[in-house]
């Protein structure tokens, strides 16, 4: 089969590792496979598993998007697939306005894979417009019934974000290279318990949360500190200064690192005590929560969404009630 998947950037995050894990299988089992999106720094990577890529501008949220509807119909008529899969809402629509447009008797199969909580409106409806519908989660599933009633249970199917068992396993131990210089490289971390929140610096991620745990950690005399691995987009600027001024004000400057951007989060985590999954909103899924857990690690996770759902099947003693920071 040809399989077309469309997103809006393959930059980092949950919804690009699976679009890149997905075109990697595909291409292993035999098939072909074609992902659209505006680019990003996971492109080499994709076109190494033998996946294409073609860049188009489908990720603005701005009605000249729309302009992109024609000449994305004009590709997969020239591409013929027989599945389109979207994976997010503005490159959704744009897809779906092109499928519309196509022959019902040879154009793709449509599905889209519901990642997360969206809000609930007309906007994000077309993620619940496919004629199958993922659910990352038995939460999203439930989400899709309560929130789409006109989307038929039957054209929903749970298929859970996995992870690779040869990557992530509780025998992993990282390169003595790798271990040899992330000591040298934040020698602060000599003696100390590092309890890790990975992830992209949004306000949803927990960040007040986890600065006020690590300051009630330390009052009790734990020797902790804490690493944030992940990336602060342009528009989240603001949103960062604001994180730096509270860690000033809680005295924990000398306690927390930023790392930004890793591709070395698997690594991070086996040399970490502790994962922390503290979304302020449920999250869909998890991800991070799965990958340390598979790597033996311990993992404290918000108990709502993915991540409750995780944690009761495989460490129920890493629940902690959505908020409460001091426990």
């Amino acid at each position: 089969m040809k399989i077309v998947q469309i997103l809006p950037e393959m930059n980092s995050g949950g919804v690009e590792l699976c679009t890149l894990e997905l075109a990697s299988q595909l291409v292993t089992h035999g098939h072909e496979s074609l992902v659209i999106s505006n680019g990003g720094r996971l492109v080499p990577e994709l076109e190494a598993t033998g996946a294409r890529h073609v860049t188009r501008p489908v990720h603005r949220k701005n009605p000249v998007t729309l302009g992109q509807v024609f000449p994305l119909r004009r590709l997969l008529v020239q591409e013929q697939p027989h599945i389109l899969h979207i994976h997010s809402r503005v490159p959704g629509w744009i897809a779906w306005l092109a499928w519309r447009g196509m022959n019902p008797a040879t154009r793709p199969a449509l599905v889209s894979t519901m990642h997360g909580f969206y809000s609930v409106n007309a906007y994000s409806a077309i993620m619940a417009q496919g004629e199958r519908v993922i659910a990352v989660s038995r939460s999203i599933r439930d989400h899709v019934l309560k929130c789409y009633p006109k989307t038929p249970p039957s054209n929903i199917r749970i298929v859970s974000h996995g992870i690779d068992p040869q990557m992530h396993h509780p025998d992993f131990q990282p390169p003595l290279e790798w271990l040899a210089r992330w000591r040298a490289d934040y020698p602060a971390f000599v003696g100390k318990r590092i309890l890790l929140l990975p992830g992209r610096i949004t306000r949803l991620k927990g960040h007040q949360d986890f600065f006020r745990l690590i300051a009630n950690l330390l009052e009790k005399g734990e020797p902790v500190h804490g690493v944030i691995a992940g990336e602060a987009h342009e528009s989240k600027q603001a949103y960062l200064d604001e994180l730096r001024t509270l860690i000033h004000s809680l005295g924990l400057d000398s306690n927390i690192t930023f790392l930004g951007h890793r591709s070395d989060i698997r690594e991070i985590m086996a040399v970490s005590d502790i994962t922390c999954a503290l979304s302020q909103q449920p999250e869909s899924f998890g991800r991070t929560v799965l990958e340390a857990l598979a790597l033996g690690k311990p993992v404290v996770g918000y108990d709502g969404g993915g991540v409750g759902e995780l944690l009761e099947s495989l460490f129920p003693q890493g629940k902690v009630p959505v908020g409460n920071h001091a426990k």
